[in-house]
């Protein structure tokens, strides 16, 4: 399995790297968790336009989802069209809120592009990937994802704030992608987000095989944030994700 960070700021894109977007890669197949914000740009630097396979959106903020409506455009009008419905395996709410977003009436709506399945907690298959989906704490309905193949496996915690359930789907994962959103300092909301020592923290609980820092916001000082994690009693390798940046969990 290949991991490809597209993008990984958090919020809102920022000056290294646009809002949340990790390709997954097995036998030709191409996965993509998240399509936030700027993300359709930097997402064909390493594929195709059209060589998605597959769509996984952890929950409908737009630093997470919003690129769904660009991506629409090139499905829809390009000049092959029209292409292929892509699955997204989204929240229930997805289609209505994505099309709201769209906000073109008079146009074909995302079902040209799109076959909306809405997630709900569990394990399924997309094509040669095995996709567990558990709930995590964040003020609307989201998801953390373990997807496994080839005897590997990578957590991505999407949105969250401390949560056992993030521990669970990380056990054992060769790669944990974990939000790190807050700077530690006092008077953190609950339930909102993590920073880099709760991520260690709960890489430290799940034994996980490497730790990469996500959903990094512009405006903290990464240094911090890596700071931060040094205290959460982790052991194993641990960095900040970097747009761009790959791991081959061959």
């Amino acid at each position: 399995m290949k991991v490809t960070i597209v993008g990984c700021s958090g919020s809102f894109p920022g000056p290294d790297s646009p809002a949340s977007c990790y390709l997954l890669e097995k036998d030709g197949f191409r996965m993509l968790l998240d399509l936030g914000s700027g993300s359709l740009g930097a997402l064909q630097r390493h594929i195709g336009l059209y060589e998605v396979d597959a769509i996984c959106l952890t929950h409908l903020h737009a630093d997470h989802c919003l690129d769904i409506c660009g991506y629409h455009v090139a499905r829809t009008y390009g000049p092959a069209a029209p292409y292929p419905a892509v699955p997204v395996y989204a929240p229930a709410a997805a289609p209505a809120r994505l099309s709201a977003a769209y906000g073109m009436p008079d146009e074909p709506g995302l079902e040209t592009a799109f076959d909306f399945v809405p997630l709900e907690p569990g394990s399924f298959e997309i094509g040669p990937f095995t996709l567990t989906a558990g709930l995590v704490n964040h003020p609307v309905e989201a998801y953390g994802f373990r997807v496994a193949a080839g005897g590997k496996a990578v957590t991505y915690s999407g949105d969250t704030g401390e949560c056992d359930e993030l521990v669970r789907l990380a056990a054992g994962a060769d790669l944990l992608l974990c939000e790190a959103s807050f700077v530690e300092q006092p008077g953190l909301p609950a339930d909102l987000h993590l920073t880099g020592r709760q991520a260690a923290e709960h890489a430290a609980k799940a034994d996980v095989g490497r730790l990469v820092l996500t959903h990094l916001v512009p405006w903290n000082d990464q240094a911090t944030v890596l700071d931060d994690a040094s205290r959460g009693g982790y052991d194993g390798p641990f960095e900040l994700a970097r747009s761009g940046a790959v791991y081959d969990l061959a």
